[in-house]
């Protein structure tokens, strides 16, 4: 597939400055204002039929072609996080406290550059909707789109996505059957006790105490719950009490986050979580009330897809370019609900594993990440490929 990478490194500039620009004015989640107004522009431009302000800021751009019955939907997102920038880049964020450090500018560019492409030279056979979504970032940006009617008034017969993974060789794709992420519940344990002198506890019913019992009592959830061949995750990400030392308040507040890779195991560390806490409430005679939200659910690749997928990308830079089933993460991703209504298969792109920022290698969520331009032809070659081999059969899908 030299010839496609080729091509799309020949264009590969303009969609660099594209992406360098969406960096330069990030947007947090529903804000994707700008953005989508530019992906709007761009489609419309391009032939495509644009369908704005679904479930928020989301666009949908549709391309038919023939007569297929065959449906495809991409995936890419806009949004940005709430973190002060540090990468140094001359196309840093304007705009304090925002920034674009999970590579969103760049999957949202990959997808552009892929839509121009096919709009000017494929030849495929059927309809295909490039799905540009607001607020992955635990703002539920799919499940927006969703009850907006993504999937009623745009049906697909597979929905696809990418991202970029710092600490991978920069385009190398990684893929996954099965289950890949994991889900993501949240937590606030409120303990109320009875305040009182730091020199007459027994007077007291000291919540700090038993906030410090149930941290520790919550790991052993994973460990002595969970099957050692599953995946699991509970963090206390903060514990909020008192303001003197010589003062026994009367309430503590925790913030737990609550992973998993797998539906059941999920229920599992719920349950587990609910009684560890108020067991332990009980014991130093203290209430506890826990305020539980579901987040997103376990992102599960389904197999078909998958090895489409996987085929797509071993066509497009060879087998040894491809790692064709790697580790599941236990990050999350919104996508996971799309894929509980159609199958699909989310897949990873290496965005390079030099750690000095801006070379692709500092994590996402950092102050000092940056998108590696590199992978824009790749990325964007990848859709392409993916949408022209889908689309090229006749014959009518299987209905499931």
């Amino acid at each position: 597939m030299t010839y496609l990478l080729d091509a799309l490194n020949a264009r590969a500039g303009e969609f660099i400055s594209l992406r360098r620009d969406i960096h330069r004015h990030p947007e947090l989640a529903f804000e994707e204002h700008r953005t989508a107004a530019l992906v709007a522009d761009k489609l419309s431009g391009w032939g495509y039929e644009v369908h704005r302000g679904i479930g928020g800021t989301g666009v949908v751009g549709t391309l038919v072609r023939g007569t297929s019955p065959r449906r495809l939907g991409i995936r890419a997102d806009m949004d940005a996080l709430p973190i002060d920038e540090a990468s140094g880049a001359g196309w840093a964020s304007v705009h304090a406290g925002v920034m674009h450090a999970c590579g969103h500018d760049g999957h949202t560019a990959m997808l552009l550059a892929a839509a121009r492409h096919l709009a000017e030279h494929a030849t495929f056979d059927g309809t295909l909707h490039l799905i540009f979504q607001p607020a992955e970032e635990g703002g539920g940006g799919a499940l927006r789109m969703m009850a907006d009617g993504l999937f009623e008034r745009f049906p697909c017969d597979a929905v696809f996505a990418m991202h970029n993974m710092p600490g991978i060789e920069q385009g190398r794709f990684v893929l996954r059957d099965g289950a890949a992420m994991a889900s993501s519940d949240y937590a606030t344990v409120t303990i109320t006790g009875r305040g009182g002198h730091g020199a007459m506890p027994h007077q007291a019913a000291d919540p700090i105490v038993a906030a410090a019992s149930i941290v520790m009592a919550l790991q052993t959830i994973v460990a002595r719950n969970i099957d050692p061949l599953q995946a699991a995750v509970v963090t206390v990400g903060a514990l909020h009490s008192g303001k003197a030392n010589n003062v026994i308040p009367a309430s503590a507040t925790l913030e737990l986050s609550v992973r998993a890779l797998d539906r059941a195991v999920r229920a599992t560390v719920e349950r587990r979580v609910k009684a560890v806490v108020a067991a332990q409430a009980e014991s130093f005679d203290v209430q506890a009330q826990i305020d539980w939200r579901p987040g997103y659910a376990v992102l599960v690749n389904t197999p078909v897809e998958t090895a489409f997928a996987r085929e797509v990308a071993t066509e497009l830079v060879g087998a040894e370019r491809v790692t064709p089933q790697g580790p599941p993460l236990t990050g999350s991703e919104d996508f996971a609900f799309m894929l509980e209504r159609v199958p699909g298969s989310y897949l990873l792109i290496g965005n390079g594993t030099d750690g000095s920022p801006g070379a692709g290698g500092c994590m996402v969520h950092n102050p000092g990440y940056d998108f590696n331009d590199e992978n824009i032809a790749a990325g964007s070659a990848y859709w392409v490929l993916l949408a022209e081999r889908f689309l090229a059969a006749k014959e009518p899908v299987e209905q499931r």
